[in-house]
């Protein structure tokens, strides 16, 4: 971990948004904190066709980056992480938001102890890189 789950509203130009671009900055950004391991950085994006924003205008847009990580890390170390996520997110969508109405949104959850099961054969695989 960390996953990244981004949900952003389908009046947003998906040229601009560059998905792509934004993920490989995310997965740098938790990289370069030296807190994750590359094999269990994971992004995903879902586009919502049916969503209200403020007054309704169909030019206002929203994007939400939900961020997961796994136990173990301290206070300090997830609010760093988290600062640097939402700055990279900000930073990435500035030329959108420089041209519309924008409400960009952020929230980092620690997951709890929980029951959970992975078959990750992915360190495997980067190492042959």
């Amino acid at each position: 971990m960390p996953h990244f789950i981004l949900e952003y509203s389908a009046n947003l130009d998906e040229s601009l948004l560059a998905l792509d671009s934004l993920f490989e900055k995310l997965h740098h950004a938790a990289l370069s904190t030296e807190l994750f391991p590359l094999a269990g950085i994971r992004s995903r994006a879902h586009r919502c066709t049916d969503f209200r924003v403020a007054n309704g205008n169909p030019d206002y847009a929203f994007v939400h980056l939900q961020v997961k990580i796994g136990g173990g890390r301290s206070a300090e170390e997830q609010n760093l992480s988290a600062e640097l996520f939402f700055k990279v997110l900000g930073d990435h969508l500035k030329v959108i938001q420089d041209n519309k109405g924008l409400g960009i949104s952020f929230e980092m959850t620690e997951l709890p102890p929980v029951l959970k099961f992975n078959l990750n054969n992915l360190r495997q695989h980067l190492a042959k890189e």
